[in-house]
């Protein structure tokens, strides 16, 4: 389908839903109504997802090539060079309204090939370093904390939120921050003797027993589980004609725009999605990958059409520990490689292709089989960060990296 058709054909679907396509004009996150919280959902797709599939560059003339049985060769082209997978269809309006920023070539300088030390540098923000104990993300909050004057205002539990059932590494540190297995568990039936069981649940969790949500300390675990029932969570449901994939991810992304819908407070919002280690029967335009994308797709737009007008707000970064190898393997799949595609999307991001493309000659890649890092992942974090966020104090939230705007990438 014509790239133009398709947005018209999406945004009349949307108007017939009763849907306000106002996320597909970038112009119009300028006068949408702003609450005045900025929010980042960072969305680790872990595993090491094949970016050269996910983003493709079909104007490659290497791609082709090293990839013969996997290649995609009916991706939905971007700018004559790069094109989305077929699956990621949902997302290509917001490339064609400028609201995409699409990050190739990005990753770490760490040139390990493992996926616990991979994942840790980049939660951790500390590539080869693995002293540190806490997570960028928490010490972003550390260098963040609300002051006395403005603390009734924005102290809350919910500042940093990850959903799952532990808190993952990128969250860990001084600052509170949540772990949130299920909406429902908490706020929705905390009522009568029903808030009783919940309760004493809730306490069981600090006597060794199982909860939904794991708090930093027990104050902020209490507190987060008041505020969640007083919320009545059950209220802020998806809009309608919103549909999330039945999948964990999707109800991830529909537990977090919850959050945001009821005001709470989040400022960081973090998911996982995995299932992106693909050594054995990849698939091309179909198959293991397609499906993986297919989900992550149509969770990510299945957001941002449910909070709608909210997104000139929210800017959603997605992240991957490495890439996969340029060439396919025998197994018809990819092995562990270096760099790969990030994504920024949402209110104020600079729509197009950011980063350098280093290319895919063989005589250019990274030990003579990876996508070579032109963009350090702390640069894409740290742009979003100041500009979204405000961070002021990069050198506390990445620390012995030396920050500097001049490598900043332009996504926002």
């Amino acid at each position: 389908m014509d790239r133009r058709v398709f947005v018209r054909a999406g945004s009349l679907a949307l108007l017939s839903l009763g849907l306000d396509p106002i996320f597909l004009d970038r112009a119009a996150y300028a006068t949408a109504r702003r609450t005045g919280r900025k929010t980042l959902v960072c969305i680790f797709q872990r595993g090491a997802v094949d970016g050269l599939n996910m983003i493709v560059p079909h104007g490659d003339p290497f791609y082709h090539r090293a990839r013969p049985r996997i290649a995609v060769r009916n991706a939905l082209d971007l700018d004559g060079y790069f094109g989305l997978h077929p699956s990621m269809a949902p997302l290509l309006p917001f490339w064609q309204a400028g609201t995409l920023g699409i990050v190739h070539a990005a990753g770490s300088p760490a040139r390990t090939r493992s996926h616990f030390d991979a994942q840790d540098f980049m939660e951790s923000g500390t590539p080869e370093d693995k002293t540190t104990e806490d997570g960028w993300l928490n010490r972003h909050l550390v260098a963040t904390q609300p002051t006395d004057h403005d603390r009734e205002h924005i102290d809350t539990p919910f500042r940093g939120v990850a959903m799952g059932t532990q808190l993952p590494r990128i969250l860990r540190g001084t600052a509170p921050a949540l772990a949130i297995g299920n909406l429902q568990t908490f706020g929705v039936r905390g009522r009568g003797a029903a808030g009783d069981r919940i309760s004493q649940a809730f306490e069981s969790m600090y006597a060794g027993g199982a909860s939904g949500i794991v708090a930093s300390s027990s104050a902020e675990g209490f507190e987060a589980m008041r505020m969640l029932r007083a919320a009545d969570m059950g209220r802020y449901g998806p809009r309608a004609g919103v549909e999330y994939p039945r999948s964990t991810f999707g109800q991830s992304m529909e537990r977090i725009a919850r959050l945001i819908k009821a005001d709470l407070g989040t400022e960081i919002a973090f998911a996982d999605v995995g299932g992106w280690d693909t050594h054995v029967n990849q698939g091309a335009s179909d198959g293991q990958l397609a499906a993986r994308l297919r989900d992550f797709a149509s969770g990510l737009a299945a957001f941002v059409h449910d909070l709608g007008e909210r997104m000139a707000d929210i800017v959603i970064l997605t992240m991957s520990e490495f890439g996969r190898t340029v060439a396919e393997n025998g197994s018809i799949g990819t092995d562990h490689g270096r760099a790969t595609a990030m994504m920024v999307l949402g209110g104020g991001t600079r729509g197009g292709m950011h980063g350098r493309w280093p290319g895919l000659d063989p005589a250019n890649l990274a030990d003579g089989r990876d996508l070579a890092v032109t963009t350090d992942f702390r640069d894409l974090f740290g742009e979003v960060l100041v500009k979204h966020l405000g961070t002021t104090d990069l050198q506390q939230v990445f620390p012995a990296f030396a920050a500097d705007s001049q490598r900043w990438v332009g996504a926002l």
